[in-house]
């Protein structure tokens, strides 16, 4: 009995922090938490309604997501954001986002293949100029990792995941100054309906000009300020 009981707990204390995460992986990627902030656990806690172990334990998962680091006797910060951070992440998703879309286009299960259709219906009725920015984060993310999901890789999918994290909180700093965000959006279905046919070339292509054409749009937007 007294096992069961500390393994229910282990069980709520796994999901307080996986919802801490979550949340302030977040409020880091949209700009909540500004890169160079001070992080106060004890002020997110109170914020999230959650203890402060919970919060501690996703600041540990966020600090290897490289979205925030700790200083001994300084605290927690969020991570600054540099022009060359562009070009290393994307140096890095140039070559793994083709992977994921060509392996998908191989091996997606017809389950999955109808998932990545339902995705395509949702950003062909989606609005950008009328969508909150979570919104369209949202449905880039939904794209994306439904992709690296059905590529069958747990081990790509989680560098992946973490890469575009990276990418998306870059993007929010230039969100009101891409001119074809629409554009970008939309193009994803293309990308989608490559996988979905089982064309491993192709889709590996598109998958590398959207991430080109993304660090060329950011790089501008950045450089225009």
């Amino acid at each position: 009995m007294a096992f069961e009981v500390l393994a229910i707990a282990d069980t709520a204390k796994r999901s307080l922090a996986e919802v801490a995460y979550e949340r302030i992986r977040d409020r880091l990627l949209m700009l909540d938490i500004r890169p160079g902030d001070l992080i106060n656990d004890d002020d997110l806690a109170k914020d999230l309604g959650v203890g402060r172990t919970p919060v501690r334990e996703a600041l540990k998962r966020l600090e290897l997501d490289r979205l925030v680091v700790s200083y001994p006797r300084r605290g927690t910060f969020a991570t600054r954001v540099e022009v060359t951070d562009l070009a290393f992440i994307s140096e890095i998703r140039i070559q793994l986002e083709p992977l994921a879309a060509s392996r998908a286009a191989r091996v997606a299960t017809e389950a999955t293949r109808e998932q990545l259709r339902a995705v395509i219906r949702a950003v062909q009725s989606f609005d950008t100029s009328a969508a909150l920015v979570v919104e369209t984060l949202r449905l880039d993310a939904r794209v994306h990792q439904g992709i690296y999901a059905a590529a069958g890789n747990p081990h790509l999918e989680d560098v992946l995941i973490r890469y575009d994290n990276l990418a998306t909180r870059i993007w929010c700093m230039v969100l009101d100054r891409l001119p074809d965000l629409s554009r970008h959006v939309h193009e994803h279905v293309d990308l989608l309906q490559a996988v979905i046919d089982g064309d491993e070339a192709r889709a590996a292509e598109l998958a590398r000009i959207h991430v080109s054409g993304f660090e060329h749009a950011v790089r501008e937007a950045l450089f225009a300020a």
